[in-house]
C-alpha cells in the first residue's frame, strides 16, 4: 500500500536532503521504488515541497530540477573543512586496509579450496603405494636376472632388426657399385665431389654398419646363454 500524501512528502523530503544534489522527478522515482511510490505522486510531492519552500527548484525549459535548501546545512570554515578532509583521508586508509585484508583472506580461501581433502589424500597415497610396489617387483625381477620380454616378442624384434640391417647392407652395396662406376675415370677429388653433390656416407657421420651387425649377434648370444 502506498503512503499517504503527507507520508510521501516526508519520504521525498528526507531523500532530497540526504542526496543534497540536483535531482529531477525521474531520479527520485527510480530511487524510491522500494516505497511503492508512483512517479505522479512523487512529482506532486516535489511540487508541494517546492511551493512550501522546504526545497529549492529551478526550471530549465520543461525540466524541473530540485535541490535541498542549502541554508539548513552548517557551512564549514577552513579549519573544519581541513579536519573533515583529514578524517576522510584516515577513513579511506582504513577502507584500503580492510580491502587488502579481505583480499588476503579470499586468497587463503582459494588456496585451501585447491588443497586435497583427507579422502583424496588417502586415495592418492594408496595409488602411489600400489605404483611403488609394482616398480619394486619389476626391479626385483631385473636384479634376479629374469627376462621381462617374452621370447616371442624378442624374436619378432630381432627379425625386424635383422631385416633392417639387410636393407641397409643392400643399399650400401648398390650405392658403392654406382659410385665406383661414376667416379672410375673422374679426375675430380672424390671427397670434394661428394660434398658438391651433398652426399654423406656412413663413415662421414660416424656410423658403422658392422657395429649394428655386432650388436645383433651379441644379443643372440646373450639370449642363448640365459
Amino acid at each position: 500500500m502506498a503512503p499517504k500524501a503527507d507520508g510521501t512528502e516526508a519520504i521525498v523530503l528526507n531523500f532530497v536532503n540526504e542526496q543534497n544534489r540536483p535531482l529531477n522527478s525521474q531520479n527520485v522515482a527510480d530511487a524510491l521504488q522500494k516505497f511503492n511510490l508512483k512517479k505522479a505522486s512523487i512529482q506532486k510531492a516535489l511540487d508541494a515541497l517546492a511551493d512550501s519552500g522546504k526545497i529549492s527548484f529551478k526550471e530549465y525549459g520543461k525540466q524541473k530540477i530540485y535541490l535541498a535548501r542549502q541554508d539548513q546545512f552548517d557551512i564549514l570554515n577552513n579549519e573544519e573543512l581541513a579536519q573533515r578532509k583529514e578524517e576522510n583521508s584516515r577513513l579511506q586508509n582504513q577502507l584500503d586496509e580492510q580491502k587488502r585484508a579481505i583480499s588476503e583472506v579470499e586468497g587463503e580461501i582459494k588456496t585451501l579450496q585447491s588443497n586435497l581433502t583427507m579422502e583424496e589424500i588417502h586415495s592418492k597415497e594408496a595409488k602411489l603405494r600400489k605404483e611403488v610396489k609394482e616398480m619394486e617387483d619389476k626391479l626385483d625381477k631385473l636384479r634376479g636376472g629374469v627376462t621381462l620380454v617374452k621370447p616371442e616378442e624378442r624374436k619378432a624384434i630381432e627379425e625386424m632388426y635383422s631385416e633392417k640391417i639387410s636393407h641397409w647392407r643392400k643399399r650400401k652395396r648398390i650405392f658403392k657399385d654406382l659410385w665406383d662406376a661414376i667416379t672410375e675415370n673422374s679426375p675430380k677429388d672424390l671427397k670434394e665431389f661428394k660434398e658438391e653433390l651433398g652426399i654423406e656416407c656412413d663413415e662421414d657421420v660416424g656410423v658403422s654398419l658392422q657395429s649394428f651387425c655386432d650388436l645383433l649377434q651379441h644379443g643372440k648370444k646373450r639370449a642363448r646363454g640365459q
